[in-house]
């Protein structure tokens, strides 16, 4: 698998609602690779966030990548809603569709790149048959449905264990990963084998401010990784 440079990934989640427009602009000052937006529905997960309505108002004010993490049951009823709303990736998880391999395949058929989420708990062995139509995997690191969790180490080992399928089957898919990556766990994550990682609590509440914090993040994984 190619080399992949290290992607700083904030979550929207810790923004203030009522001024996502600023925060997100603030963010790509402060040198993020691109947008994620949690999207939960109540069921999937015990939080409820937002839907498609509110990234599509978004995206006037980025010009950054937008990815939507659908923590959602049967997403295949609405990818159509965020590829329409600007999403240039779209996130399902493992756990929420019935039929995985078709779920993957419509996001591509609507122009937008697919992504496979998995839960802690749920096993590589899931995705094994479905990797060639996925262009990035997710590893959560926490159990999904909230921010601020504490990061879960043990899913390193997943890590890099996927990191090796991905090589054995000459598959040049970036993997990123979600849930308590700060200062004092992005290392590890990265020395398993992620490259794309997702932060939302460090980086809003970090003392050094937003530009700082995501340049430390990177840093700190840029070094691990190497």
């Amino acid at each position: 698998m190619a080399s992949e440079r290290i992607q700083i990934v904030p979550s929207v989640l810790p923004c203030d609602f009522g001024a996502l427009g600023s925060d997100l602009e603030r963010l790509e000052d402060a040198g993020v690779d691109k947008i994620q937006f949690d999207v939960m529905d109540g069921h999937f997960v015990p939080n409820l966030t937002f839907g498609a309505d509110v990234i599509k108002s978004s995206r006037k004010y980025s010009s950054l990548p937008f990815e939507a993490h659908l923590m959602i049951e049967a997403p295949e009823n609405t990818l159509e809603r965020y590829v329409d709303a600007g999403c240039d990736l779209v996130i399902v998880h493992a756990e929420a569709t019935t039929h995985l391999h078709r779920t993957l395949n419509q996001i591509r058929g609507l122009g937008a790149k697919s992504a496979v989420a998995l839960n802690p708990a749920t096993p590589l062995c899931d995705i094994e048959y479905v990797l060639t139509s996925c262009d990035m995997v997710l590893i959560m690191t926490v159990n999904p449905g909230f921010g601020g969790q504490a990061y879960i180490a043990e899913m390193e080992p997943k890590i890099a264990r996927l990191k090796e399928m991905l090589e054995s089957l000459k598959l040049d898919i970036p993997i990123e990963v979600d849930g308590g990556i700060s200062p004092k766990t992005v290392e590890g994550a990265a020395r398993a084998g992620a490259t794309h990682l997702v932060s939302g609590s460090s980086i809003f509440s970090s003392p050094l401010g937003l530009k700082a914090a995501v340049a430390e993040l990177r840093e700190l994984a840029e070094t691990a990784s190497k």
